[in-house]
């Protein structure tokens, strides 16, 4: 359970962005580290073949990454 709430935690920050396209309170510094942090965690998980670490990994990333996505795309507008 505590996996599942902690991967799936971005989910609704994502649908919110999408949403509003409301970027403001988002600090893109913060989620470029976290998002590479994330990658490194996908790159441990495969070379150790830990199935748990790889997937809940691949989900944050995905989930993370369009919230980075929306955050420099709407931040280059300004």
């Amino acid at each position: 359970m505590a996996a599942a709430l902690t991967t799936f935690s971005f989910l609704p920050q994502m649908l919110k962005v999408i949403k509003t396209k409301n970027i403001e309170g988002i600090s893109l510094g913060m989620y470029s580290m976290f998002v590479f942090g994330v990658f490194l965690w996908r790159i441990y998980g495969y070379g150790k073949s830990d199935m748990a670490i790889l997937l809940s990994n691949l989900i944050i990333f995905t989930l993370a990454s369009v919230i980075l996505f929306y955050k420099i795309k709407y931040f280059a507008k300004k």
